[in-house]
C-alpha cells in the first residue's frame, strides 16, 4: 500500500485527522507526522519537514502538508532534496501539478481551499498518474540538477 505522509502544525490539526480515513478509504495509509496534539504554539517547519524527509525516502509515496496559508508549508518541502511540491487552490492545478511536474507533495492553505473540498482535493492529488511525456521528463530532469548544482 502507498504511503500518503501528513504534517502540520495548529492550523491544520483538526483537519488533518479528518483526512487520515479518507486517505484510507482511497487505498493508501496515512502516516501521522505530527503535530501530534493541538499546541497553538508549536511550529510547521518541524512537522513539514519531517514528511517531506520521509516521501524523499520511500519512493513512489505522497505527502500532504497544511497550514493557515500553506505557503510557508510548501517552502520547507521544497527545501528536501527530492521534492516536488505546490500549493493546491484548485482541482485542476492539482491535476497539472501531478500530470507535469510529478509532484510529490501537495500543500494545503486553508484560508485558501473550501474545507468541503479537501476530499476532492486530495482524491486528485492521489490518482493523478505523471504524464511521462517526454518535455516533462527533461524538466523534472533538470529540476533535480539544480538540486544537486544547488546544494
Amino acid at each position: 500500500m502507498t504511503n500518503v505522509y501528513l504534517g502540520t502544525d495548529h492550523a491544520g490539526f483538526a483537519y488533518k485527522e479528518q483526512l487520515k480515513p479518507i486517505i484510507k478509504k482511497l487505498g493508501y495509509e496515512p502516516i501521522d507526522c505530527g503535530a501530534f496534539s493541538y499546541n497553538k504554539d508549536d511550529d510547521y517547519p518541524d512537522f513539514c519537514a519531517e514528511a517531506s524527509r520521509k516521501v524523499a525516502l520511500d519512493d513512489g509515496s505522497f505527502g500532504v502538508v497544511f497550514g493557515k496559508s500553506g505557503a510557508g508549508e510548501c517552502i520547507v518541502a521544497n527545501k528536501i532534496h527530492g521534492i516536488r511540491a505546490f500549493l493546491a487552490v484548485s482541482k485542476q492545478n492539482v491535476q497539472l501539478a501531478r500530470e507535469h511536474n510529478d509532484a510529490n507533495v501537495m500543500s494545503i492553505g486553508l484560508e485558501l481551499v473550501n474545507v468541503d473540498d479537501l476530499e476532492m482535493l486530495l482524491a486528485t492529488f492521489l490518482k493523478t498518474p505523471f504524464s511521462k511525456e517526454e518535455r516533462h521528463i527533461r524538466r523534472i530532469e533538470k529540476i533535480k540538477r539544480l538540486e544537486i548544482e544547488e546544494g
